[in-house]
């Protein structure tokens, strides 16, 4: 795509959309939202650089070395944060049992072990929602 003004906009957009999927992640805990949800949001506004800037682009900005070392970094955070409950507490993802701070009710760090929680499955999300679509438009143009 050659336009200017879309490139443009785009370019704008992308950083706010990307901290807003931050934000919900880190307040997924406290707010609805989560990994999940912000995880889409950031993975869908790498989507979109994709279709505006192309998909050599993209994978400069974004490669297929980075998207696999993320969702792989994503699930390994996951179960890390899951085995320390075991072996603190004796429970899979056992959360202030296992000496994760509780925190003040509302704030981001109230949530002992989940805003981290959270932070895997975003990174996770992202990542693949990215790698599927990079694999879809690989092969829709093979």
């Amino acid at each position: 795509m050659n336009d200017i003004i879309i490139k443009t906009i785009v370019r704008l957009l992308i950083p706010f959309i990307q901290l807003y999927g931050i934000f919900i992640i880190l307040h997924g805990h406290i707010s609805p939202g989560g990994g999940f949800a912000g995880g889409a949001l950031i993975g869908t506004s790498l989507v979109l650089y994709t279709l505006v800037f192309g998909i050599e682009s993209s994978k400069r900005k974004f490669s297929e070395r980075v998207s696999e070392f993320a969702e792989s970094g994503g699930i390994i955070l996951y179960i890390s944060l899951g085995l320390i409950g075991v072996f603190m507490a004796g429970s899979f993802l056992t959360n202030i049992d296992a000496g994760f701070p509780s925190g003040n009710a509302g704030s981001i760090f109230s949530g002992g072990m989940i805003p981290l929680l959270m932070i895997g499955i975003g990174v996770k999300v992202a990542s693949t929602i990215i790698t599927l679509f990079h694999s879809l438009i690989e092969e829709e143009s093979a």
